[in-house]
């Protein structure tokens, strides 16, 4: 694992001095993060904190929230995301994103692992796409659940099979980053623990940023947390060190649950 002083050398993505507005209103306040290769970085922080939108800017969700605006840069692989001739469509194949809430689409299991695909314009022919759908749903840790029932509705499907289906469907397009809001806020512990598992595996291929309202999700997955609050990172550092050594006394004191 990347030490925090070697990060840059290591980002995948970075922030440099980030604002965000909305409207009048200042969301964030100069953030600067280095998001290491192949890690889990986590986002923690009280409601409101500003978490969800950092995390919404690293694939330009913003830009679908009218009166934002944003200052500074977001860089993947040392390109930044807010210069004008940047594909937004293909921004979102290479850094995909998995929500709150399992929002399968309501079409085959098969046919919402391929739909990213077809629309990139990856498949040519059946057995490609038969490929992609194998292999995404088993990196998702589903393939042996659901083989024999590929044709059956995405909505039919448990919570937490769902989650894990949104999360083969963002792999499906061989994407570089993945980024999660709060991936396991709706589902039972049970389903939790196995979305948790496959985030381990998930980084041996892909870089993954997580925002988590639960500190004990945090210091189990990621690698690094950045701790937010009031629109600022208060502090980022190796997960061991934020969870029992936080130089900031902010830190220390919402991760004791002194506040938050």
């Amino acid at each position: 694992m990347a030490k925090e002083k070697d990060l840059v050398e290591y980002a995948r993505m970075s922030a440099k001095h980030l604002d965000v507005y909305y409207g009048q209103k200042q969301a964030l306040f100069g953030v600067d993060l280095n998001v290491a290769k192949n890690s889990v970085t986590a986002l923690i922080g009280p409601s409101g904190c500003g978490k969800s939108t950092f995390l919404r800017c690293l694939n330009r969700m913003n830009d679908t929230v009218e009166g934002c605006r944003i200052q500074g840069r977001v860089e993947l692989d040392g390109k930044n995301i807010y210069d004008t001739d940047v594909d937004v469509v293909f921004l979102r194949r290479k850094v995909g994103m998995v929500f709150q809430k399992p929002n399968p689409f309501p079409k085959s299991i098969y046919e919402n692992v391929t739909y990213g695909p077809r629309i990139h314009g990856m498949l040519t022919k059946k057995k490609e796409a038969d490929a992609i759908v194998e292999d995404a749903l088993t990196k998702a840790g589903l393939w042996k659940e659901v083989k024999d029932r590929l044709q059956d509705s995405g909505t039919s499907l448990s919570g937490g099979q769902q989650q894990r289906l949104c999360i083969a469907r963002a792999i499906a397009v061989n994407p570089e980053v993945i980024l999660m809001d709060e991936p396991c806020s709706a589902l039972d512990p049970i389903a939790t623990a196995i979305i948790e598992e496959l985030i381990h595996e998930l980084k041996k291929k892909f870089t993954i940023v997580i925002v988590t309202h639960s500190m004990q999700q945090a210091a189990r997955v990621s690698d690094y947390t950045g701790f937010f609050h009031l629109g600022k990172l208060v502090e980022f550092g190796e997960t061991s060190q934020i969870f029992t050594r936080p130089k900031n006394k902010q830190t220390e004191d919402y991760i004791t649950g002194r506040y938050g």
